[in-house]
């Protein structure tokens, strides 16, 4: 039976480098994907996850156990990935690679050069808030109480959001129909 989250983030705290490198091989993968999901940019996203892993050890001492390790956890990878957005001159390089996002995600789906581009757009006219949103929504697949435990707001807030994603979808298919 495998350790849970809890004991290997116990044993971590006591100076156990197994333990902690359990926990960080466990959930890589999902710091990547949601760096991914959020930066848009490979190397950035890249970067990001062993950013995360390599401060991980100090910032286990603040995991206080009042929800799930993996909702602290993107926590952890949400507000990272917000500073370092802060940090960058200009946030086109981000939505100009969101489309790379959609286009690894839906690589099987086989969608039309003209429908990633009309993404891509969808996409870059976003807030930035509204894509972490949709990149926790539906990217992570989770629901809009966990989404709203991760950005620290309130579950309507995540629903509005949402909603006022698929608006303005809505409002650009229109557009470019006529």
């Amino acid at each position: 039976m495998e350790p849970s989250d809890i004991s290997l983030v116990e044993r971590a705290l006591r100076a156990d480098a197994d333990a902690f490198g359990e926990l960080v091989a466990r959930h890589y993968e999902r710091i990547y994907r949601l760096s991914y999901r959020v930066l848009g940019i490979q190397a950035e996203a890249e970067d990001l996850a062993q950013d995360i892993c390599a401060a991980l050890p100090g910032k286990l001492k603040g995991f206080r156990r009042e929800s799930l390790f993996t909702t602290w956890l993107h926590r952890i990878v949400i507000n990272a990935a917000r500073d370092r957005l802060r940090r960058q001159a200009t946030q086109t390089r981000t939505a100009n690679a969101w489309g790379d996002v959609e286009t690894m995600r839906r690589a099987e789906a086989a969608e039309s050069a003209a429908a990633q581009a009309w993404l891509r757009r969808a996409m870059a006219a976003l807030t930035p808030e509204l894509r972490e949103t949709v990149a926790l929504v539906l990217g992570e697949e989770m629901t809009h109480a966990e989404a709203a435990e991760v950005l620290q707001l309130s579950e309507g807030t995540v629903s509005w959001r949402m909603s006022e994603v698929r608006k303005r979808l809505r409002t650009m298919a229109e557009e470019d129909k006529v």
